[in-house]
């Protein structure tokens, strides 16, 4: 679940990146995020990953005050929250299950549970049995979507996308998005940052409109 509460952000000396921004995204809904360049899309994905911290309202993850959290509670945060971006900065001198399997390491999960988790966030993006492969080996939707497994293998009730469709053909895209529509439906909350508007006109998810650091629409819930 994420909400914005009267969110705004701003920058030295007196650029506002973010104003006045309000909106809940329910648990185990998917959204688009969408706006010219410089709109806030960027500012606003931050502010959820703690990354930057709001000038003034509240961002709300899963029950907790993003802005409140300091030190190794942010880290912690963070845990909760799967990043997807257009460059997938996949290491290449790591297999596809060593690049996964990263985050759990970090984690410090065991060593002995790490290998069904990276399977089975493999086998969900449809290359477990690429596990053993090297990222310069696959194409690029295969490198997109080991990204999405390393997302999602820590099992985060929220996935943020930062155009992660935007060097991927058509017909990849789709597959990358029907990936994200199976996640939602098991619960786990997604915002797609994204200017490709035949993807959105397809999918017809709930679509959020910045301008210049203002919600100015929201189509509400798919339909």
């Amino acid at each position: 679940m994420i909400r914005f509460e009267s969110v705004s952000k701003r920058y030295p000396p007196q650029f506002d990146a973010l104003r006045e921004l309000s909106f809940d995204l329910p648990t185990g809904e998917m959204a688009f995020l969408t706006g010219h360049s410089g709109a806030g899309k960027s500012t606003l994905l931050k502010l959820i990953m703690r990354i930057e911290k709001a000038s003034s309202g509240r961002v709300i993850v899963n029950g907790r005050d993003q802005g409140a959290l300091k030190g190794r509670q942010i880290a912690l945060a963070r845990r909760d929250i799967g990043m997807v971006y257009q460059d997938h900065n996949l290491l290449d001198d790591r297999s596809v299950f060593d690049n996964v399997a990263l985050p759990l390491i970090i984690a410090g999960m065991p060593a002995r549970d790490i290998p069904n988790r990276v399977y089975a966030a493999l086998d969900l993006v449809g290359l477990k049995h690429r596990a053993k492969a090297m990222p310069l080996e696959l194409s690029g939707g295969e490198q997109q979507r080991v990204g999405i497994a390393r997302a999602v293998v820590g099992k985060p009730s929220v996935i943020l996308a930062d155009e992660p469709t935007g060097n991927l053909d058509p017909q990849l895209a789709v597959e990358v998005m029907n990936i994200f529509e199976d996640l939602s439906r098991v619960g786990v909350s997604i915002l797609v940052a994204t200017h490709d508007l035949a993807l959105i006109a397809r999918f017809r998810h709930r679509l959020l409109t910045l301008q210049a650091g203002q919600l100015v629409a929201d189509t509400g819930a798919a339909t």
